[in-house]
């Protein structure tokens, strides 16, 4: 072996190891604040009876998406992506004091706009509408300029605070003083703000870094630059992922959004996982698109990432099914059988979005609109079609459609950034994946499906690199030592 191998094996061994301790630290923060969320489902589909009800705080919460990227002007990227590029404390002030200014702007001129619609209209829980809607993008947009200036800690304990105030204050509102989806807004509008007052006064970043003498013109207006590409963007991302419970709410009604709901929130597990992932990717990949062996280290994580997405889906569904019966209230029991194929779009759009960074990369932003127009022309179109014949699962198909459109357009798109290799034994967990919908629906009895999961990850386990395996097993033998 050349010293150039040896340096190169060394500086994969390394980003690797980088990439493994990033993806622990947000772990962290991720799993922890969702196992609180997780938990707080059973309680909700047990002290709200009413579905419709259900339905409607879950039309708010999808709103409040729609309109989060434009009272945040998506700076959530913007402020990390510069903040990440840059070494001059000068610069990093400049950054933050122009974020911090727009906020306020955005925000107040929400709050005008909702005083107008107070005005003339009646929409139920508007007031609580447009605080959930600040408090979520405050903490969107703040907890990016912590990770962005290197506190991926103030990042995490930002996430962590904020679910389990949700948690504390919705036993308090809900299971408590029986508030229904008044309280569930409450839970969660207190607890984010709280949460990111907190983190501050401990670490004191935005106080110490916002100038507001500080010239922030240029920078900016290269800010903006990068970040009003996106906001269409965003509007077709919404359309795409989440006007799927407009469809179902005008087609199908609330009480069916609100059972809808449910398993959006279990197969959120697999979003949350995959987010973990998606940011420790971010980070990596922005930091080593300029090295030599680039698209060797790209190839090897996106064939690790397929193995470990088509593991994390058939071990945690079939656990979901073992335990439903308990996990839900009788009234939210149909959601089970929507939650496989929500689980497998959850896998499909975390293998497009994984391909994102090369935009990011190459701060080539505006090619992103192409792929997420298609893709929400496509979601749209599909919804139209099929949600009359076929109910929600009309709305199912299209998303998993809409996800596949989305992703083999990248998949052809990237190469202008990176070349990816893909290793034949890819081919198993994605057929294991695939075959494993059959025992979900039609296996006899909770012994079959504990068998058969078994069955499918020994499959997988056996046919993945060796190298991926043993990372695995150092990780879980590092976690369960460091709990004795």
């Amino acid at each position: 072996m050349t010293q150039t191998d040896d340096l190169t094996n060394n500086r994969a061994k390394s980003r690797s190891s980088k990439f493994l301790k990033d993806i622990g630290i947000y772990a962290i923060g991720n799993i922890g604040s969702k196992i609180i969320t997780f938990m707080m489902v059973p309680m909700y589909t047990y002290f709200v009876h009413d579905t419709s009800d259900f339905g409607y705080y879950d039309l708010c919460l999808t709103v409040c998406l729609l309109l989060m990227p434009f009272v945040t002007v998506q700076l959530r990227d913007g402020a990390f992506r510069f903040l990440l590029d840059c070494d001059d404390e000068t610069q990093r002030q400049r950054i933050v004091t122009f974020v911090s200014h727009t906020m306020l702007t955005t925000i107040a001129v929400s709050g005008i706009i909702a005083a107008v619609l107070a005005a003339f209209t009646n929409i139920h829980y508007l007031g609580y509408a447009l605080g959930l809607l600040i408090a979520m993008s405050l903490q969107e947009v703040y907890s990016q300029v912590f990770r962005g200036l290197g506190n991926n800690r103030a990042f995490v304990t930002v996430g962590i605070l904020s679910a389990l105030g949700i948690g504390l204050f919705s036993i308090l509102f809900v299971a408590g003083l029986g508030w229904g989806i008044k309280g569930i807004f409450m839970a969660n509008i207190i607890a984010r703000v709280l949460a990111l007052v907190l983190v501050e006064a401990r670490v004191r970043l935005i106080t110490r870094h916002t100038r507001w003498s500080l010239n922030a013109g240029q920078v900016g207006r290269d800010i903006l630059r990068y970040t009003l590409p996106l906001l269409p963007g965003s509007l077709c991302w919404w359309l795409t992922g989440s006007s799927d419970r407009l469809f179902i709410t005008k087609f199908l009604g609330l009480d069916i959004n609100g059972v809808y709901a449910v398993a959006i929130r279990f197969t959120g597990i697999i979003n949350t996982l995959a987010i973990i992932f998606y940011q420790a990717w971010q980070e990596t990949a922005i930091l080593q698109y300029e090295s030599p062996d680039r698209d060797r280290f790209f190839s090897k994580l996106f064939n690790s990432y397929i193995f470990l997405l088509a593991l994390i889906l058939v071990s945690y569904v079939f656990m979901l099914k073992v335990n439903y019966g308990w996990l839900v209230a009788d009234e939210y029991s149909e959601s089970l059988n929507f939650i496989y194929p929500l689980g497998l779009s959850a896998v499909v759009f975390a293998l497009a979005a994984f391909f994102d960074m090369g935009y990011q990369c190459a701060k080539d932003t505006p090619r992103t609109l192409p792929a997420i127009i298609l893709a929400a022309i496509v979601n749209v179109a599909l919804n139209f079609a099929l949600i009359k014949p076929l109910g929600v699962y009309g709305v199912i198909v299209t998303q998993l459609v809409t996800y596949l459109v989305l992703f083999t357009y990248r998949w052809h798109d990237m190469k202008r950034y990176f070349a990816l290799r893909i290793d034949k034994r890819t081919s198993v967990p994605i057929l294991v994946a695939l075959l494993s919908i059959v025992p979900f629906y039609f296996s006899p009895n909770i012994v079959v499906d504990i068998a058969f999961m078994i069955a499918a990850i020994a499959v997988m386990a056996w046919v993945c690199r060796h190298e991926l395996r043993e990372q695995i097993l150092a990780k879980f033998t590092k976690t369960a030592r460091s709990t004795k």
